[in-house]
Parts: C-alpha cells; structure tokens; sequence
C-alpha cells in the first residue's frame, strides 16, 4: 500500500486511492522504459491493464499524468530515504539524512532515474506555468529547510558558513540537480555525480 492510501482503511475512498496509485506507478514505468515522450492515455492504460477511459477518469489530460507521477515519484523517493536511513529523517542522524537526501537527488537506479525524468520536466513547466511554480517553490523551500536545519546541527559552535546554513544547503542541492540533469542526458555517469555531491557535502561539514 502507498504512503498515501495507507491514510485510508476501507470503502470506496481506498479503491479511489489505489486507483490513482496504480496509474500513477503506471506512468513511472513507461517512462522509466520509454522515456516522457512516450506517456499517453493509451499507453498508460495499457502498462497499469485498465481501459484509457478508465484513465481518463482520473486523469484526464497528460498534464494530470504527469502531476500524479510527480507526487507518486516523491512519495517512493521518500520511502527509499526512510529505507536507508532505517528511521524516519527526523530521527536518524543529521549528517546521514543530508548525506541520504542528496545522494536520492542523482539517478542511480531506473526507478529514481524514472522519478527525476519526471521531476526536471514538472521543473521545466514551471517556467511557464505560474501554479506549477508555486508548487515547486514550496517544494524546494521545505527541502532547504530541512536540510539546513540538518547542517546546522551538524557544525561546530560559532561555525557558520558563508550565506548561513540555508545557503550552503541551496548550493548543495542545485549542485545535484544540476548533476542529475547530466546523468540523465547521459554526459556524466552517474557514480562521478554522486562522488561530486558527497565530496562537497564533506566539505561543507569540515
């Protein structure tokens, strides 16, 4: 059951849930075998063995498509963090969920490569659509939070950095995601990446 459903015990709402869950996992999976392009009714259809107009009902534009893989894609990558982590961020180490969080940011495997494909082209929407943009703002302003929250418990007393803890955090994570951008077009390997992050999260603890 998905972290979303999981709120849900029984009746109708829960089989809304897990419908919406099963077309969303879906469209990660075409993407993950054909990439963005390929995402369509039809094709999304046929991968979750429902009918387009069951689909439809859901979902009933490729926007909606990819809004839903794009939630579905943070609930999973989250999972995946609580999982190496074996806690809840909030009660795992700081340095291990600044560590954890950014390395999650780089592709590594087809299921995080599918989730990123689909969250640089909701990022890529947002340049031009201005309810989009809010929704990836408030994304990116909670990550910071978190994270910068994390650094912070992690330097020594009278230890800050240049532009705070928030900023260096900012630094850190446009650093991976400009780095996941290349991995996915296939111009740096995904290992050099992720080597990259991690040294520069060592250095902004030193």
């Amino acid at each position: 059951m998905s972290p979303r459903s999981s709120t849900r015990t029984r009746g109708p709402g829960l089989h809304h849930d897990r419908r919406r869950t099963q077309i969303a996992d879906a469209v990660l999976d075409v993407v993950a075998e054909r990439g963005l392009p390929a995402v369509s009714l039809t094709e999304v259809a046929a991968q979750a063995d429902v009918s387009p107009g069951r689909v439809q009902h859901y979902f009933p534009t490729k926007r909606k498509l990819i809004e839903a893989a794009f939630d579905r894609g943070n609930e999973l990558s989250a999972a995946r963090i609580r999982s190496r982590l074996g806690a809840d961020p909030a009660d795992a180490a700081p340095d291990e969920v600044l560590a954890v969080v950014l390395d999650e940011l780089v592709p590594y495997d087809a299921a995080s490569r599918a989730h990123l494909r689909v969250r640089h082209d909701f990022n890529a929407r947002a340049l031009a659509d201005p309810d989009i943009a809010e929704r990836v703002r408030a994304l990116h302003a909670g990550l910071h939070r978190r994270l910068a929250a994390c650094l912070e418990q992690c330097l020594a007393p009278g230890r800050r950095p240049e532009g705070g803890a928030e900023g260096a955090v900012v630094a850190l994570v446009a650093q991976a995601e400009g780095l996941a951008y290349h991995v996915l077009l296939g111009t740096v390997r995904p290992d050099a990446a992720r080597t990259t992050v991690r040294n520069a999260l060592r250095a902004a603890l030193a």
